[in-house]
């Protein structure tokens, strides 16, 4: 069978870096952000430009109104209006070819899937969504639809890095106490938030085991769109979803 052939590959995972686009500074040039400033044209011929890519219609890959919530949306169709799904930062779906989407600059992108059961969500977990349990709901909110979690596989995209995450020590304190692990030294030693190293654990803890992350610093790699490095400036996106099978 070939290697692209849906039975050989259940589940499509992509991240995005900020190439391939037609955006201008300080969006160049593959933002997908609608929310960050840049012209909406160009992000619509970037979005248009992710779905060609992926092969689906771009009506059927789905985005969020993040909002650092831990809130989990489990959808089946794409929004009637081609708008975000509001005010949630997991969408969870058993629907095949309706691409999840989440978009970071920073935060960690999180993509998870049971192909046995066909199950997938896209989380975005930022520093607020991770310290709530924005993981945690979603792993149960998969387990709802009839996931396993010994059979969730999660990928975490690039993030900031705890070598450069910096916080008070205070805010870094009160993060790892809802989310172990999380706590670190920057490379200056001062109190940083390593918020990838914090899900490993708990997704372990979830009974999660089949786990893969990029370790890329979006601080430090310019490769990556970074809020923290630039203020103003796009997002990469994490893709997740189910293909046709034929």
């Amino acid at each position: 069978m070939d290697s692209l052939d849906p039975r050989t590959r259940p589940v499509r995972k992509v991240f995005t870096t900020r190439a391939g686009g037609v955006s201008p500074s300080p969006y160049d040039s593959f933002n997908l952000g609608d929310h960050v400033g840049d012209d909406p044209d160009h992000v619509a011929a970037n979005r248009a430009r992710l779905a060609g890519i992926i092969g689906l219609d771009p009506s059927r890959v789905v985005y969020m109104e993040q909002i650092h919530s831990n809130t989990v949306t489990v959808i089946d169709q794409p929004p009637t209006d081609g708008g975000p799904i509001e005010a949630t930062d997991a969408l969870v779906t058993t629907q095949r070819e309706l691409a999840l989407a989440v978009l970071v600059a920073d935060c960690v992108p999180v993509l998870l899937s049971d192909t046995d059961a066909g199950v997938i969500a896209a989380v975005h977990a930022g520093r607020m969504g991770a310290r709530n349990g924005i993981m945690k709901k979603t792993v149960e909110t998969m387990v709802g639809l009839g996931a396993t979690p010994i059979n969730i596989h999660a990928l975490m995209g690039a993030a900031a890095s705890g070598k450069h995450y910096e916080v008070p020590e205070q805010m870094a304190r009160d993060v790892e106490a809802k989310l172990p692990g999380s706590l670190t030294r920057t490379t200056k030693g001062t109190t940083g938030l390593d918020i990838r190293a914090g899900l490993l654990r708990q997704l372990l803890a979830l009974g999660v085991q089949m786990i893969d992350s990029d370790p890329r610093c979006t601080i430090e790699d310019e490769d990556f769109f970074s809020y923290r490095r630039q203020g103003t400036t796009g997002r990469q996106a994490g893709v997740i979803w189910l293909p046709e099978v034929v």
